[in-house]
């Protein structure tokens, strides 16, 4: 399935490739991205830690139709990279997402989500979609509250931080489908 661009009224989500490792490595590096992502992102950040996650980790997973990458891009800014938001197949782990500090707190990774969701549920068909967390990363609770999620689990978990108290956020087709006539 080739991965199709998508659109908000505020963002470009461009399918993710090679060329966008420069950018990635120029915005991503920062403790307040970095620190509530799961602990196999290195930190410190290697200096070809974007190419090698993107022509290593997330391109041949897209290739084989088990993830879906996204750049996000501002539309008054479209040649700029602001973040990333991915799909993921798996039992545990569907979601996730980065966004600069810069243009954090405006709704646009909430605007992102309920676009790659309607992906997940209407093109890709998938019965549930699980996010895992760490607990004490509010803003992204807060866009798993506010798009339907309920805390399924919670646990412990090992972040670039630390180990942390972590939760696990889920949305079944149904419950997306029902909110979708509701709205």
């Amino acid at each position: 399935m080739e991965i199709p661009r998508l659109d908000t009224a505020r963002l470009i989500l461009l399918p993710l490739q090679s060329d966008d490792a420069l950018q990635v490595q120029q915005v991503f590096p920062r403790w307040e991205i970095v620190r509530h992502l799961v602990n196999t992102v290195p930190w410190p950040f290697p200096a070809d830690g974007a190419s090698h996650y993107i022509d290593d980790i997330a391109l041949p997973a897209m290739a084989a139709g088990q993830a879906w990458h996204w750049s996000l891009r501002h539309r008054s800014q479209p040649d700029n990279l602001i973040g990333l938001i991915s799909l993921r197949l798996g039992a545990e782990d569907n979601r996730g997402f980065w966004l600069v500090p810069e243009w954090q707190g405006q709704g646009l990774m909430s605007e992102a989500c309920e676009l790659v969701t309607a992906f997940w549920f209407e093109h890709l068909q998938q019965p549930r979609l699980r996010v895992p967390k760490a607990m004490d990363n509010h803003a992204s609770r807060r866009i798993s509250e506010r798009t339907g999620m309920r805390l399924v689990d919670t646990y412990r978990k090992t972040f670039v931080e630390g180990e942390l108290e972590a939760g696990t956020w889920e949305l079944t087709r149904e419950e997306w489908l029902a909110r979708q006539t509701s709205d």
